[in-house]
């Protein structure tokens, strides 16, 4: 397969149709996928360099257009390693700002769908690395959390989302009765956030686990007749979330007459300059990459206080 740019040409999305792109590809006899969004390209094997006491998954470092950046061995990870050895190729991608391969089997196509469909995966080991399921016909297609791997990897990534910057005791006390929602899919990264925004002095949080729960609260406070500004302050939305992702939820909350002032803030690790346009085109008031905390609430000062 050729560079994700060239893949994608003329099935590029319009922003906030609640649907997305996968690249579909194999590990052992399991069908897995990650958002196109993530991808920057697709490479046949290349020379690794081994490094001394990595992590178990990286099998180590190699070289593409002058970037050097790990190598996860997908198999491995996925405790399927008997594949390892019929290895063809590897997801180049970019998360959160960091450039790192993944080596899999083989990838075959991509597919566009509805994040409507995607099922939550069900309670089984190794859950917590999949987003969600997305059934084919007689194929299910798994879609794995690539952040968490990569968090797992890079311990440095989950220190920056808890890293706070200083805040003085009448920051904090205003903070105390602004009124956030947030929509996040990853337990792990959504526990972290209202853990941290609690700590810089945000206490009254509430969080969703994905677009859908945020905007049917949304919509039954519009409903309401009580201005939003009185009950929600602030929405921060990841973008990758199963049921409505956060283009679409944005996209409903501009077009909605009661909620269309509502600030909101895109926090998510597909930030890149594409995803910033298609963001700033549907009225975002803020879009930060994943992990930088200390932006956000950055933002969340300057739009709330």
């Amino acid at each position: 397969m050729s560079d994700a740019a060239n893949a994608k040409k003329g099935i590029l999305l319009e922003t906030g149709t609640n649907e997305f792109e996968i690249v579909e590809f194999t590990v052992g006899k399991v069908n897995y996928g990650i958002n196109v969004a993530k991808v920057r390209e697709v490479i046949n094997l290349v020379p690794i360099t081994e490094m001394p006491n990595s992590h178990p998954y990286v099998d180590g470092i190699f070289t593409l257009r002058g970037r050097v950046m790990p190598l996860v061995n997908l198999p491995r990870c996925l405790g399927a390693e008997d594949s390892g050895s019929n290895t063809k190729n590897i997801i180049v991608s970019e998360l959160n700002n960091y450039f790192i391969g993944f080596l899999v089997n083989e990838v075959s196509r991509i597919h566009r769908v509805s994040w409507s469909v995607m099922e939550p995966p069900p309670n089984v080991t190794n859950s917590d690395m999949v987003v969600g399921i997305i059934k084919m016909g007689e194929k299910i297609v798994i879609l794995l959390d690539f952040e968490k791997i990569v968090a797992e990897i890079n311990p440095q990534i989950n220190i920056k989302l808890t890293t706070l910057p200083e805040s003085t005791e009448a920051s904090k006390e205003q903070r105390k009765t602004k009124k956030i929602f947030i929509a996040e899919d990853s337990k792990m990264l959504r526990d972290l956030l209202v853990e941290t925004l609690h700590e810089s002095g945000y206490l009254n949080v509430t969080a969703y686990n994905n677009g859908k729960e945020a905007w049917d609260a949304l919509y039954a406070l519009a409903e309401s007749g009580v201005p939003i500004e009185e009950n929600v302050h602030m929405l921060i939305t990841d973008i990758e979330m199963p049921q409505m992702d956060g283009h679409h939820l944005l996209k409903k909350v501009r077009e909605d007459r009661a909620l269309a002032k509502l600030p909101v803030v895109i926090f998510s690790s597909l930030i890149n300059e594409e995803m910033r346009r298609k963001g700033e085109a549907i009225g975002a008031d803020g879009q930060v990459s994943k992990p930088e905390i200390a932006q956000l609430i950055g933002i969340l000062d300057e739009k709330c206080l």
